[in-house]
């Protein structure tokens, strides 16, 4: 029986789950072909006319792959890491993730954020793209737009908003890299251009295959950020971004931001901390939330 890999059915998804069956194919010796891709239809995917967070957050991008993958239906899921809740069923692990890509946002509609015309409509389904903006430009109406990229650059071309984000790292997976202006200037999502590989915690042999397409630096910084957003207690609802890098000794350096949802307030802090410290991340993001003000703290349960 083949390896087969689940994932949703957007051309984003199916790319990355080709990328990672290539992966795997190319690190066993194994012909192109040879993992199997099952499609499996999420929640998110059906439901594109409200908000995240008003149909159950995150889950809704995971919970039927979840259900086919305990099921033994597949071996292992495919997920864009930022579009995974932090908290996981113990019957699961990531076990690998690809070598992470552009971290960055970028802007269709306009050449930069300043160049946005006063009063700009700019379509995000982001708490945290929404909050960043105001944060520097509070002229601007934010709308919620959801979709695959196609979908959205489709309600931008309609006129529905002047201007969008996406993340770079999707937009070059489709072959789309020449499209809008990256912002070098906001702090990304958690996990933000890293893909994630899901098995069941007891398949000691998918677990074995994946660990040698494993990205131990994309690994260890995606783990601390999903550390320090697990801790926050937030939901869809809460504006946060965080960006792990490796430094040259091995240590993590996390750097941090929480933001009210009209970006008037926002906390920024960063730590330096061993790979696979989970510990460190948490107290930091409870220290941020300590000091922040309510308009911030109401949007979180810290653990």
């Amino acid at each position: 029986m083949p390896l087969i890999l689940g994932t949703r059915g957007s051309p984003l998804a199916l790319a990355q789950a080709h990328m990672t069956a290539a992966a795997i194919e190319a690190a066993q010796g194994w012909a192109a072909g040879t993992v199997a891709i099952r499609i499996v239809k999420t929640t998110g995917d059906v439901v594109q006319d409200r908000p995240l967070a008003e149909i159950g957050g995150k889950a809704m991008w995971t919970r039927e792959l979840d259900e086919v993958l305990l099921a033994g239906e597949t071996h292992a899921s495919v997920h864009s890491m930022k579009d995974v809740e932090s908290e996981r069923p113990d019957a699961l692990c990531i076990a690998a993730t690809l070598p992470r890509a552009d971290v960055r946002d970028r802007l269709i509609g306009a050449e930069s954020i300043t160049a946005l015309r006063q009063g700009a409509v700019v379509g995000t389904s982001s708490p945290r793209r929404g909050a960043q903006l105001l944060a520097v430009r509070p002229d601007l109406t934010i709308v919620t737009i959801r979709g695959n990229v196609d979908t959205r650059l489709a309600k931008l071309a309609a006129g529905e908003c002047d201007a969008t984000l996406l993340a770079a790292a999707g937009l070059d997976r489709l072959g789309k890299s020449g499209i809008g202006a990256a912002i070098d200037n906001m702090l990304s999502a958690p996990a933000q251009g890293a893909i994630g590989i899901e098995c069941r915690a007891d398949d000691t042999q998918t677990r074995t295959i994946l660990a040698t397409i494993n990205d131990c630096a994309t690994f260890d910084a995606v783990r601390a950020e999903r550390a320090f957003t697990r801790a926050l207690g937030g939901t869809c609802h809460s504006p946060v971004a965080a960006l792990a890098t490796i430094a040259a000794d091995g240590s993590v350096v996390l750097r941090a931001q929480i933001l009210s949802e009209d970006g008037a307030d926002q906390i920024g802090d960063e730590a330096r901390f061993a790979a696979g410290d989970d510990a460190t991340p948490a107290a930091l993001a409870r220290a941020m939330l300590a000091r922040a003000p309510t308009t911030i703290q109401r949007l979180f349960d810290a653990a």
